[in-house]
């Protein structure tokens, strides 16, 4: 499409309908980074067509794409990475099925609306992206002069890493993430001997909340690389999955215990850049409106949940006590009105639980 086309603009090609019931299924962007995955039949297909010198332009059907091409022929054959090779060998654009199983048409021309804007300086780059943002879908550019592989999903631009490259990025963001695991574990052990002594201020929960969000941020960052690594990020995934393991249910547990509204102080952090982790002074202000010198008591949801104790008891506690402080100090006739039988247990193992946090152990 960058050279020259000589397609027959006049014969308009009718795109298989979609029935009306039929919902249009929305691509996030790990879902296209698994589409073309190291080891996938499309990504091999597009490696192939960068190592043959070749350009390549491919769009993946929806309701609107009969909008935008004309020309070509209809193929309708099953997919495969060497049918889909030996067609971008033709000057036009190729058309995939939704689901990525089938070659709909080859050697077609796109006709995105000139209306829609775009920041591209080649010709099949421009046109991908126009078609993209006409059709809110998926568009894939090779680049014959460059071998840069480019996806478009609606406004969206991505340009595709080399395996190598990946790996390098990846192994260094897991070197990073490691030493933020290790910082947040000490803060932990530090917040932990904070809770059973009631020394906890502001500023010892933000620590906590703020490298449990870096660790998090860190880690979907990371999961892509991993995602786009596909067969060759397996160690990877397996590194992060260790490095991330508890993560979700720490931050939950901790928002919980001292935060009165945590869906809205989950929006909040979900919205937050790195930079804005950062500021532990707006953090205070706005999880908590007060200073970071402020003292703090914990309800307890953490704590309980390392004991045998089911959901229930462990709210009907938090009810009756309001907080850790009152649970640890809780006379043993009131808690077996609330535990009957397990008020006991429960005593011994907020005994050992202390007795270990006090001593340095991991909980």
């Amino acid at each position: 499409m960058d050279d020259k086309n000589n397609l027959n603009s006049e014969h308009i090609i009718e795109v298989p309908k979609i029935k009306s019931d039929e919902k249009e299924k929305l691509l996030t962007k790990l879902d296209i980074l698994k589409k073309l995955s190291a080891g996938t039949g499309l990504r091999e297909s597009l490696n192939d067509i960068v190592k043959g010198g070749m350009g390549g332009l491919i769009v993946v059907n929806n309701p609107r794409v009969g909008s935008v091409f004309n020309g070509g022929f209809y193929v309708n054959c099953k997919f495969t990475s060497k049918r889909l090779t030996e067609l971008a060998k033709m000057d036009g654009a190729i058309i995939l099925s939704d689901d990525f199983k089938k070659i709909l048409y080859a050697n077609t021309l796109l006709v995105p609306s000139m209306e829609y804007g775009s920041v591209e300086t080649g010709t099949r780059h421009q046109a991908a992206e126009r078609t993209a943002k006409q059709i809110s879908g998926f568009v894939i550019a090779v680049s014959e002069r460059r071998g840069v592989i480019t996806i478009y999903y609606g406004n969206s631009r991505y340009v595709l890493q080399e395996t190598q490259e990946l790996l390098i990025r990846a192994t260094e963001a897991l070197q990073i993430l490691d030493k933020q695991r290790e910082v947040l574990n000490e803060l932990v052990a530090n917040l932990n001997v904070l809770e059973v002594t009631s020394l906890v201020s502001v500023a010892d929960v933000c620590s906590v909340i703020e490298r449990l969000e870096m660790i998090r941020k860190m880690g979907a960052i990371i999961n892509e690389y991993i995602v786009e690594l596909g067969k060759d990020g397996v160690i990877a995934r397996m590194r992060l999955r260790e490095l991330t393991k508890g993560i979700d249910e720490k931050e939950e547990a901790i928002i919980k215990d001292y935060i009165l509204r945590p869906l809205r102080a989950i929006q909040f952090l979900d919205g937050l850049s790195f930079e804005g982790l950062l500021d532990i002074e707006n953090l205070a202000k706005v999880l908590f409106g007060k200073s970071l010198d402020t003292s703090l008591t914990p309800r307890g949801f953490r704590i309980l949940g390392k004991t045998h104790l089911s959901k229930q008891e462990v709210d009907n506690l938090i009810k009756c006590f309001k907080n850790l402080d009152g649970i640890l100090n809780a006379e043993k006739d009131i808690l077996e009105k609330i535990l009957k039988d397990n008020s006991e247990s429960l005593q011994r193992e907020l005994n050992t639980i202390r007795e270990n946090i006090i001593v340095g152990k991991k909980i």
